[in-house]
This record gives C-alpha cells, structure tokens and sequence, in this order.
C-alpha cells in the first residue's frame, strides 16, 4: 500500500521497503505507545515492522475524545503526575478550542521552551534570535498557549519572565479603558522588544493604541501572528505601526507549533522537528485542500497520534495556505470553499479596518460587522454578496467593539452550523 501524503519536508518513505513505515515515524509511534496506555487500548500494535496499511487502521484521535477520556487516560501512573506538577517537572494548560469544552493539557517542564525554539529555527526572520538573548512583548487572551501566561495582576516589571513581557491582564481588548491601553503603551515602550507577538485582533488594536499616542517603537524586527486566524486588514493595520516582517506561526496548546512562515506569503512550511503532519484528503473536487492528522515528536506527557486538529490547509507551490478550522469554513451552493483568504479578497481597494466577523444569519443572509474610523461605502456590501454567491444579501454593520467567543477567540467567518 502506498504512503499517505504528508506536509513535513523530508520525504516520508522507507528506502528498505516501501510498503513500510519510514524509521523515524515507526520509532515515535512505539514511543507513544510504551509511554502512555491510551493508544493500546484503542488500537493494540503488534511487534512486526509497521506497515502503512496497518497505520492506516489506526483510529485518528479527536479533541472530543480527549476531553471525554479525561487526560488522566494518557497515564498509567496519574499520581506521578500529580507529584510532578508539585515539584514542577510538569505544567498544565486548559483549552477550549474546537469542540469549546474545556480539555487539560499536561507537558513536562520545558517542552514549550524547546518546541517553540524549533519553530524559530524553522523560521529565516526568526532564526535571528535563536541562542541569543532578546526581548519580546505577548499581548494574547489570558488563557493563552504559553504556559507562562499570567493569571494574577502582577504589576510591571513582574511579568517579565527570561525576556518576555506579558502586557494584557485580561482578555478582550475591546474591553480594554484608555488607561489600560496607556500602561500597556508605556510597558511597549519601556521594554524594547525586538519582537512582538500576539492574538491578531489584539496587536490590531495595539496598533491603534500606538498610532492614537503618537509614539513608535523603532525596536522591532519582528512580528508574530498567532493564537487566532489574520486577516490581512489585521496585518495592514499592524504593520502601518510596526514595518517590521510579519509571520504566521500556527498550532494548539496540545499540538504545540505546526506551521510557520511568512504572513500571507502562502510560504508555510511543516515544522519537521515538531511533528509528523499528515495530509487527509477532505473533500471531493478539492485535490489540494486537506485535513491535518498530528503525531507530535519527542514529548513525553500527552503525545498525540494521528490526532485530528480541526484544521484546514490548502497545498501550493510555493507552500502550504493555512486556511483554518473547519468549522469556520463556508461552501457556496457549487461546493466550492470561502475562507478568511477570499473574504479579504472581496474588500474594496479604499476599505479598511481594526476588526471585522462576516457572520451568516440564514441560508442566504450574511452580516458584515467591522470595527473601523470610518464608515464602509455601500458598495462593500454587494461586493461580498457577490464573493459568496448568486442570491446572497449582505448588511454591514460599523460597530464600536465586537465581542470573542466563549473561548476568548475571534471568529473572522463564521458560517451557520449544519
């Protein structure tokens, strides 16, 4: 049986066999499973060299069974665990993500650290600062993936942690009064980071809080998108503050890092360090749109095999188009596919915005909610009526604040549940 595609860069074949795993996957996968009971109990792996047709067999893993098992099943021994997270050899996170119930995450101290150094290293803009000390501000949901988020208000300098400033003392930044935006400037400019990290929305608006004090940080060499899915007013607004390269580094709290490139660039390439992504055809008519399947590598607490993130990436020449999650994906009555890529594209020349959410209110009625100093022409709305579809009314609304989901998340499209 021939293999299934992959996105990681180095090829996944087995040069003794070809109807065999490649080494290096086979060895993590009898890794996860001498290190956690879970995967034994789903799918039992025999001794014999392992065949795709026998990888195949094996049950993807979702985040709802997770969250159902309990993370306590990836363990044999949860009182070790246990007396790990008291003398800190283990950390623990919780996310809501895609299924928006709340899943604990368990990692061994340091596999953040490690993980997201690999994804620089994978990254030309920030390999820079790989080895080296330098300085970075987070400004990202509270319940962020970093596990040195704060969840305390602990007055500045005290959220500087080994270079990194953590600016935001709660989420929604709609929510934020000027004198939150005035500390938060004022800790920007007394850091001087060299990179500035954070959830889109919130370094969109950093970004007019900046503009709004007339102040610059010259500082910067790089920013990094993550956290949440970009636009490109996002990426416009930032960087009419911050000219500096802007990446999109994309993963999860349970997967760790998975993509990195350059911010609309369609340059995104697997993190091979990382992880094994598997590429799992999703739709018919849609050869190069696929869903992700995740085994992570050298991780000791939680491993994931073949787990099913949720997300979408679209395969072109020049790299991969990560283009969300699945529930925030909208088919037009054809079956051809909107995401957040053509949603941008529809948005007139002269357009622009803090924020926006395209939110479908029935079969064919969207709402356009932006957040912007201006008011839209008119003509935004049939322009996005036409990008979704013969018959499809759109009304745009100009709001003050457009409030996050439940999980602290923005939803840029957001199609009607099927």
């Amino acid at each position: 049986m021939s293999a299934p595609a992959f996105a990681n860069s180095h090829p996944m074949e087995n040069p003794v066999d070809a109807a065999r795993v490649p080494t290096a996957l086979e060895e993590e996968i009898r890794r996860i499973y001498s290190s956690s009971p879970l995967y034994g109990q789903r799918f039992p792996l025999h001794t014999e060299p392992l065949q795709w047709s026998c990888y195949r067999e094996m049950p993807a893993l979702s985040k709802q069974e997770i969250v159902e098992r309990g993370h306590q099943a990836f363990f044999g021994d949860y009182a070790e665990i246990e007396r790990g997270l008291q003398d800190k050899r283990f950390e623990y996170e919780s996310t809501g993500g895609t299924t928006q119930s709340p899943m604990t995450v368990i990692m061994e101290e340091g596999w953040w650290d490690a993980q997201t150094e690999r994804a620089y290293q994978a990254s030309p803009i920030l390999r820079q600062f790989v080895g080296r000390p330098y300085r970075k501000c987070v400004l990202a949901p509270i319940g962020c993936s970093s596990n040195l988020c704060p969840y305390e208000d602990h007055p500045f300098p005290h959220r500087y942690f080994n270079g990194t400033v953590y600016l935001n003392l709660s989420s929604d930044p709609f929510s934020f009064p000027e004198s939150e935006w005035d500390r938060i400037v004022v800790e920007l400019q007394a850091t001087k980071p060299e990179v500035i990290e954070g959830e889109p929305v919130y370094l969109s608006l950093l970004a007019r809080a900046v503009a709004k004090r007339g102040v610059q940080v010259s500082s910067v060499k790089a920013v990094i998108l993550t956290y949440g899915k970009a636009s490109r007013q996002h990426a416009a607004r930032i960087a009419e503050v911050f000219p500096a390269p802007q990446v999109d580094l994309y993963g999860s709290t349970e997967a760790g890092y998975l993509f990195v490139g350059e911010a609309f660039k369609d340059n995104s390439q697997a993190i091979d360090a990382n992880a094994f992504i598997e590429l799992v055809p999703w739709r018919e008519g849609l050869a190069d749109v696929f869903q992700i399947h995740v085994t992570t590598r050298d991780r000791t607490a939680m491993p994931l095999l073949r787990y099913h993130t949720g997300d979408i990436v679209q395969k072109l020449p020049t790299g991969f188009r990560l283009l969300g999650r699945e529930r925030d994906l909208y088919f037009r009555p054809d079956g051809s596919i909107v995401s957040v890529y053509d949603v941008d594209a529809a948005l007139p020349a002269d357009f622009a915005c803090w924020h926006y959410s395209l939110v479908q209110t029935s079969a064919n009625r969207w709402d356009f909610h932006y957040v912007a100093d201006e008011t839209a022409s008119p003509e935004i709305e049939s322009a996005l009526a036409a990008m979704l579809g013969e018959g499809v009314r759109v009304n745009a609304f100009r709001r003050r604040v457009i409030a996050p989901t439940a999980s602290g998340k923005f939803s840029l499209l957001k199609p009607q549940a099927k």
